[in-house]
Formats: structure tokens, C-alpha cells, sequence
């Protein structure tokens, strides 16, 4: 199984054009998050080794789509 994560495609916020930054938390979950205007994807866990690449594409693909959380007031 291959758990490279680095072949995943990111795109830029989709709020502030910045740029992401895929984190995983402690070995459970990973989600995408904007490290200029900080908003972010849902945390996507995991429960074992085989999910784990499932929760990253999760996590990305969601970004993508621009389902993202964000603290900007009217948001």
C-alpha cells in the first residue's frame, strides 16, 4: 500500500489564494489549513495504518472542493 503523501494535489485557499498545509494530529486525523488566514478543513480520523492515507485524500479533496472553516466574521 502506498502512503506517500507528498503525490496528494493541494490547491490554494479558496478564500485568500494562500497557501495550504496538510497536517496530521497525533497520529488520528489530518486536515488542510490555510497558513495565511487560518481557515481549515473538518479533522478526518483514523483508526489504523490502511485509513490513514484514506483520511489525508479526505482531507484534501475536501479542501479542494472549498468546504472549508473559517473565523471571518459573516462566515
Amino acid at each position: 500500500m502506498n502512503n506517500d503523501l507528498s503525490s496528494l494535489n493541494i490547491l490554494d485557499c479558496p478564500l485568500c489564494g494562500g497557501a495550504p498545509l496538510l497536517e496530521e494530529e497525533k497520529d488520528w486525523c489530518f486536515y488542510v489549513t490555510c497558513m495565511d488566514c487560518g481557515c481549515h478543513t473538518a479533522d478526518f480520523s483514523y483508526n489504523n495504518p490502511k485509513e490513514r492515507l484514506q483520511s489525508a485524500e479526505k482531507a484534501v479533496h475536501t479542501w479542494n472542493l472549498g468546504k472549508v472553516i473559517s473565523s471571518i466574521p459573516g462566515e
